[in-house]
């Protein structure tokens, strides 16, 4: 479990990346998950047009990252994310990108246009998944295991196609 937050911060501390930070937003009562819990369910639509539902990916390990074409540091974790999506995808790895700009439908095309992605982009502009999950600083992901299962939180950019960090989703994906 640890081994992703391990790669992850060395990842940080070579490219001198941090995560970027927004006002604390309001949690849920109960306070935002953690690792070791259910992850919370939620649906939003994807710039596709579709709707993705986290519960209906049971069965499947599910990165949940949420971002801004804004921040720095998710920009540049976007392209190892598109690697480690093209490589694990169909092994059952499904990447969900967040988007939690309120302007995010005008904004995110623009910025698809000349950094294309084939994972789903959703968009949260009511930041409503935002404050389920408790998140105010980007990027920040969550690794859920296919019993729906918190199994890593990463705040701050990491590579996402670093070996170590693909052998860590093939472990996932066995279980």
């Amino acid at each position: 479990m640890y081994r992703l937050l391990v790669v992850a911060l060395l990842t940080l501390l070579s490219l001198g990346f941090s995560a970027c930070s927004e006002s604390p937003s309001q949690t849920p009562a109960g306070g935002p998950p953690a690792v070791g819990q259910v992850a919370p369910d939620f649906t939003l639509t994807g710039l596709d047009g579709k709707p993705y539902t986290l519960a209906a990916l049971r069965g499947k390990v599910v990165i949940v990252n949420f971002w801004a074409t804004w921040c720095p540091p998710c920009r540049a974790e976007m392209p190892s994310m598109e690697l480690l999506h093209r490589e694990l995808a169909d092994e059952g790895l499904v990447m969900l990108a967040v988007n939690i700009e309120k302007d995010g439908r005008q904004t995110v095309p623009k910025f698809l246009a000349t950094n294309a992605h084939s994972f789903p982009i959703l968009v949260d502009e009511k930041e409503e998944i935002q404050k389920r999950y408790g998140v105010y600083k980007f990027p920040e992901s969550f690794v859920i295991r296919k019993n729906g299962i918190i199994d890593d939180k990463v705040i701050g950019a990491i590579d996402w196609a670093h070996p170590q960090t693909i052998a860590y989703f093939r472990d996932l994906l066995k279980e």
